[in-house]
């Protein structure tokens, strides 16, 4: 019989935007909520000044508890651990009540693994719920590529793994594209390790906000692909990437067909389901869960018409 365990959707949607926001820039701050984007991700490392990084953890401590976030999926990109701001970052943040910590630079495993210890001795001296915070690797060397399957499996705690691209293509001693060839290994490799382990795969951002129609194909390009969403660096493309994402009217109704059959098949006890004389497996059932939630999330799109 399937069940909903069998339905599980490893890969389900947590988020489709990640919206940076700069730690240092108080009036973006306190705005970035307006947006729409499914998460906040406060900066403190690359778009933050040395001289400013104390004050900026500061405002990031307390955007953390103000009320107009407490709706919002919350993510601080911290400081790496092995810089002289990574732990302060940790500390503040996690007692703060951040719902996800995102570490740079992730290498290996052994990474992960050192988050997670001195996440929990955090928690446990703050009195926040030991395992309440958790993680996300962004992935930005040839290193973390190769690591990306144990870096996805290093902690119970870890919900998603992100590709950061500007670091990576140096690694690599490329550049850049319009046409991002250069990161195709990459994308696959990070998404299907996201696959392995159950959780969630995000892409890089896109740093033209001027070139819509550019940013249009490559998130197109990683909606087939089969990433979750995509790491924002302007409001501006927060829409465009909903939009996107949005299932069209046929596909929706589709997928709504879909799982009233999976759930009458369920009801009457029924192994097998069947559609218009079709056989309906698993996977089916679940594309068609996940093209309703996006709907749920994104709306729906007007039916493509072809000439």
């Amino acid at each position: 019989m399937i069940t909903a365990a069998t339905m599980r959707d490893p890969g389900a949607m947590r988020h489709r935007s990640m919206l940076f926001v700069p730690g240092s820039n108080a009036s973006m701050m306190s705005t970035a909520y307006v947006y729409g984007a499914d998460a906040i991700m406060f900066d403190l490392e690359d778009a933050v000044a040395l001289r400013e990084k104390d004050s900026a953890r500061l405002m990031v401590f307390h955007a953390l508890q103000s009320p107009v976030y407490a709706g919002t999926d919350t993510v601080v990109r911290i400081n790496p651990l092995d810089t002289p701001y990574g732990r302060d970052d940790l500390e503040a943040c996690v007692r703060a009540g951040a719902r996800t910590i995102r570490l740079p630079k992730t290498d290996s495993a052994d990474d992960i693994r050192e988050l997670e210890h001195e996440v929990e001795d955090v928690e446990r001296d703050c009195g926040r719920e030991v395992g309440s915070t958790r993680l996300m690797a962004a992935i930005e060397s040839a290193s973390g590529v190769v690591n990306a399957v144990e870096i996805a499996q290093a902690s119970p705690r870890m919900v998603s793994i992100a590709l950061a691209g500007f670091d990576y293509v140096i690694d690599l001693q490329t550049t850049r594209s319009r046409e991002g060839t250069e990161l195709f290994y990459a994308r696959c490799a990070v998404l299907h390790a996201a696959r392995v382990a159950g959780i969630a795969a995000y892409d890089v951002v896109w740093s033209d906000v001027n070139d819509e129609e550019g940013f249009l194909a490559e998130v197109e390009l990683i909606k087939r692909l089969g990433f979750n969403g995509k790491s924002l660096v302007n409001p501006r493309q927060v829409p465009l990437l909903h939009e996107a994402f949005a299932p069209t009217e046929d596909e929706l109704a589709h997928a709504q067909v879909v799982v009233a059959a999976a759930e009458k098949a369920e009801r009457d006890g029924l192994g097998v389901v069947s559609l218009g004389g079709k056989m309906i497996d698993a996977p089916i059932i679940v594309a068609a869960r996940r093209t309703i939630a996006f709907a749920d999330a994104s709306g729906v799109r007007r039916q493509e018409r072809h000439a």
